[in-house]
């Protein structure tokens, strides 16, 4: 049985409050941040510390994002209902299950097989039921697409050519990218089919994105 009390509800209207004040603009991305019961996604450890603004291992040598990084990540996607959205790095499942309350189609790659089937349960236990998929993140799911957002949650030292291709044009990619301590935030939109425009949003951490390796037990 999922346990989400009153007082967890009401530290998620503090996390809402304090995302807004650090510039998160959009009602839609606080509101499912408001939705999805964060400390679900940690080991026991931690969930006092839930709704703080930090990340936190959860297994794997992976963490779940600061909640700040989520909620920037997923407003620069610019989420219209309906929408489908690759997601690389499954992780915790949290992004994910923050992507689902928006009402948009999400397509979710993990390499970690512990992570992928860890996430697949509890998001199932929370209702939602995107098409999860153990592989490789740099070679997306080409099956699927395209896809009209795609979002990466590790930090890639490279944006990769399969990616690219994946996305509609009009679409956008948001990608951490760097291979040092810090990565710059890039949303790249796809403008033309061989054509892309980049902003860039300042400096962020996260992960590596495991690169020509075995996938992980």
């Amino acid at each position: 049985m999922l346990n989400d009390t009153y007082r967890h509800k009401g530290m998620r209207r503090k996390l809402v409050e304090l995302l807004r004040s650090k510039g998160i603009t959009d009602e839609t991305v606080l509101d499912a941040i408001d939705m999805v019961p964060r400390h679900l996604f940690l080991d026991n450890a931690f969930v006092n510390f839930a709704y703080k603004n930090q990340a936190f291992p959860i297994g794997s040598e992976q963490t779940i994002s600061h909640p700040f990084t989520v909620a920037f990540q997923t407003q620069l996607l610019e989420l219209k209902k309906s929408e489908k959205v690759l997601e690389i790095g499954t992780g915790s499942g949290y992004q994910c299950s923050v992507l689902m309350e928006m009402s948009v189609k999400v397509f979710s790659i993990e390499r970690h097989r512990s992570l992928h089937m860890k996430s697949k349960k509890m998001l199932n236990q929370l209702g939602h039921f995107p098409k999860l998929f153990f592989g490789d993140g740099y070679k997306g799911l080409p099956g699927y697409a395209p896809f009209d957002k795609i979002i990466i949650t590790a930090a890639a030292p490279f944006i990769p050519q399969d990616l690219l291709e994946q996305l509609k044009v009009g679409g956008m990619m948001v990608i951490p990218l760097g291979d040092s301590d810090k990565q710059e935030m890039q949303r790249i939109i796809k403008v033309a089919e061989n054509e892309f425009q980049t902003e860039t949003y300042g400096e962020f951490s996260f992960v590596p994105m495991l690169q020509d390796k075995s996938f992980k037990s």
